[in-house]
């Protein structure tokens, strides 16, 4: 394989497009949109590298996995903020906190005052929190745009619609691809990004709650990105509902939030298989790599690697489906 065609230019799409070339491969990029933008569920992503924290409720693969996504973003040369994730709950739901535990590994308990020492924004607010320290979070958006600016530079050609030929094809177009993957469906996320410049949380914090549970992720200049929903549908309409459970979360986490500037709300529809694992497969001349559901940056540089390995010496990696090829 010398030329490869790389269809779809979401996170799935330019992680596999940086494994090729790192091989040797002369690579083009297809996708209807010149830049990463609100068009994509990648551009809505929370940005947590939290494998352990995956592990609550994903299979075995998914931690496994995702913990060669921090290093490997490192390696592209993206900034990735390695300061673990802290998970809190309100105390009224103080089981949640401990059923989090017995379901994960690398963290450990922290006290009233160890919570304060590490997270002061939250002293006083709760009286113990599991740190997980060797996870970490990226801007999303910036991942993105570094991936593409970087494989343009390396001569990767960008476009609307496929050029010359290609050697092999690898679609990465997500529900896009439903049309040859039917088994695909889509899981809708919401998501605001708030402005508080007065709240100083340096990394993710999760509020633990029986019906609306919350990701915080801080995106720097006083802005954090709110999500956690997870809706069976593949609709890309916010609802006011969804949003309203998302601020009434972070105003539980902290009053302040309250007052914050509603920045963004944002949805849109990650592409899952039944058992929300990826899957790799091919077909012919193409190499599908889809199923990222909620784990886009944390999974794709595995896939990539792998959609990479399978091509170059024929191996059948790890997730592959024999009824994708």
């Amino acid at each position: 394989m010398t030329r490869a065609r790389v269809l779809g230019a979401g996170v799935a799409g330019l992680c596999v497009a940086t494994e090729l070339v790192a091989r040797g491969c002369k690579v083009s990029v297809v996708d209807p949109a010149p830049r990463p933008g609100p068009h994509g569920c990648s551009w809505w992503a929370g940005g947590m590298l939290a494998p352990f924290c995956e592990g609550e409720a994903a299979e075995e693969p998914v931690v496994r996995l995702g913990r060669e996504a921090a290093g490997w973003w490192r390696r592209q040369g993206v900034a990735v903020e390695g300061r673990g994730t802290l998970v809190v709950t309100l105390g009224r739901d103080r089981r949640e906190l401990d059923r989090f535990a017995r379901r994960t590994e690398g963290h450990r308990m922290l006290d009233e005052a160890a919570l304060a020492a590490l997270e002061p924004e939250l002293a006083g607010r709760f009286d113990r929190a599991l740190y997980f320290p060797d996870e970490a979070h990226l801007d999303p958006r910036a991942a993105l745009g570094h991936l593409r600016d970087r494989l343009a530079g390396e001569g990767v050609a960008f476009a609307a619609e496929p050029g010359g030929p290609a050697d092999l094809t690898f679609d990465c177009r997500g529900l896009a691809a439903r049309d040859v993957l039917p088994d695909l469906r889509g899981v809708k996320g919401e998501m605001a990004v708030l402005r508080a410049p007065e709240i100083r949380l340096t990394r993710p914090v999760r509020l633990l709650h029986p019906r609306f549970p919350l990701y915080v992720v801080p995106r720097g200049d006083g802005r954090f990105m709110l999500g956690a929903t997870q809706i069976e549908s593949d609709e890309r309409v916010r609802r006011v509902r969804s949003v309203l459970e998302l601020l009434s979360a972070a105003y539980a986490l902290h009053p302040a939030f309250g007052e914050a500037e509603l920045v963004e709300i944002g949805a849109d529809a990650r592409p899952a298989f039944p058992d929300n694992l990826p899957r790799l497969g091919r077909r012919g001349d193409t190499i599908h790599v889809n199923g990222l559901f909620r784990h886009g940056f944390l999974l794709a540089p595995a896939l990539a690697r792998m959609a990479a390995e399978a091509a170059s010496d024929g191996t059948r990696p790890e997730l592959w489906h024999e009824d994708h090829g």
